[in-house]
């Protein structure tokens, strides 16, 4: 089992944490500095650099070019249930590749756990504790 701890800072900023890396998020404010993505931005950030690290183990294991490898990522919302509609990836190698390269590629980053995981999406168990948390997240910014 894998643990992400997500602490509330302030306003609708938060601190999510987990094994020893911590990135922030908020909501875009337009009185207040950004912090960082939303947690929406953070589901398509997912499958975008799940998509890249596909794409990269897959060029490296055959001795391809890959360092500088980008995924550019678009994406729709729709609005009944509020959701992510649609992502488009598109994989930019760093060099040219030949075509039978191409499905490789493309099979590399179909296999993507992120992808797979919102191909079959889990199972969410949401609980209420009734607890004081363990750590205080202090304040930032104003």
């Amino acid at each position: 089992m894998a643990t992400i701890t997500v602490t509330h800072l302030c306003a609708d900023r938060f601190r999510a944490e987990t094994r020893g890396h911590a990135l922030l998020l908020d909501q875009p404010r337009r009185d207040a500095a950004e912090l960082g993505p939303t947690p929406l931005e953070l589901t398509v950030m997912a499958a975008a650099s799940g998509a890249a690290q596909g794409a990269v183990e897959y060029l490296r294991e055959r001795g391809l070019p890959w360092v500088g490898l980008e995924v550019d990522c678009h994406w729709w919302l729709s609005g009944e249930p509020a959701r992510v509609h649609r992502v488009e990836l598109l994989v930019v190698p760093p060099a040219r590749l030949r075509p039978e390269h191409h499905a490789g590629l493309l099979a590399a980053v179909d296999r993507c756990t992120v992808r797979n995981t919102l191909r079959q999406p889990p199972q969410v168990d949401v609980a209420v504790e009734a607890r004081t948390p363990t750590r205080s997240g202090g304040r930032v910014g104003a």
